[in-house]
């Protein structure tokens, strides 16, 4: 071999990895035009972006925060009063009512969701030919406005709406019922609603997750002598786990703050039985002007929603790290 030769192969670029070959063109062109492009791009660009999201999300949330311990009416001046509006908060038994429900609720959906919509994930997994039709129909209502979808069931659960109807063609007229002025059955009615509109988003979760799953672990598991119910709790449970703790997580945050479907199904009634945290800033804020008050009630939500992420985020790691 020449001098020259030798020369030009020790010019030659050398990858990361020493194996002694060197990058082809397009890789080459590649990684300089990204060099370029990276060096071309000065970083105030970037400042519009942060001011915006500043302006918009970081300094109202402060803002918020911060008017929680006066009160201010939204208009004029205002005075600090300190804890005082959280200490009305769990004085007054309609507020307290409200924190109830707004955790009733947000487990009950919390649960419901996650258990419709593993369910409905295992059947359409594999194997059913009509799994993609099916997996349309479910997830068709997640795209749906909540506002509409719940005044339309505020129509079924009418007195006079098809909902009794089917019951009176049925010939089970001892089961009508005013859906939406019952204390317990209004409650039900939210739920339901909510349910039934959210539980198609877990089922695409879940689905997500189920893929991941290798099939010739379930069949190695089969030819064991698992049985289907210990399949599923030692073979695809644990490897679905960040799929139930990202379901888990976007359920437990959407059910406490829920709205649309309280104030298109019942207001909040029947006499305050549906009153959740949510509805309460509106009517402390909008329509009774305290403006302070409701950003204590904003607030605590916040702090709510806060609380209980940690907590199911540490209960999953605790899980994955036990390995159960």
């Amino acid at each position: 071999m020449s001098a020259t030769t030798s020369a030009t192969l020790a010019d030659q670029p050398k990858p990361p990895d020493g194996t002694g070959s060197a990058p082809s063109g397009r890789e080459a062109r590649s990684r300089r035009r990204t060099r370029r492009m990276s060096a071309a791009v000065p970083a105030w660009w970037a400042f519009p972006g942060i001011l915006l999201v500043l302006a918009l999300i970081y300094i109202p949330t402060v803002l918020g925060g911060f008017y929680a311990f006066t009160d201010w009416s939204g208009i004029g001046g205002w005075s600090f009063v300190g804890l005082d509006n959280f200490v009305k908060i769990f004085q007054t038994d309609e507020l307290v009512g409200a924190l109830k429900n707004t955790i009733v609720l947000a487990v009950a959906f919390v649960v419901l969701t996650n258990l419709g919509g593993l369910l409905f994930a295992l059947a359409l997994n594999r194997g059913l030919k009509t799994r993609y039709l099916l997996r349309t129909l479910l997830f068709m209502p997640v795209v749906l406005a909540p506002i509409a979808v719940s005044y339309i069931w505020s129509f079924i659960f009418a007195f006079d709406g098809p909902l009794n109807q089917a019951l009176r063609g049925l010939g089970l007229d001892s089961w009508q019922k005013d859906w939406l002025a019952d204390p317990t059955l209004a409650k039900l009615c939210v739920l339901t609603v909510m349910v039934w509109q959210n539980v198609g988003l877990v089922m695409v979760i879940y689905l997500a997750g189920l893929a991941t799953v290798p099939i010739e672990i379930e069949e190695a598991a089969a030819i064991d002598g698992a049985g289907r119910w210990s399949r599923f709790w030692h073979v695809v449970l644990p490897s679905i786990r960040p799929a139930v703790a990202i379901a888990t997580t976007l359920m437990l945050v959407q059910g406490l703050r829920v709205f649309d479907q309280i104030m298109a199904l019942t207001g909040g009634g029947p006499s305050g039985a549906t009153q959740t945290l949510a509805t309460e800033i509106y009517q402390q804020t909008l329509v009774f002007g305290k403006f302070g008050f409701g950003a204590a009630l904003a607030l605590l939500l916040s702090a709510l929603i806060l609380v209980f992420s940690i907590f199911q985020q540490l209960i999953m790691r605790e899980r994955s790290a036990t390995g159960a």
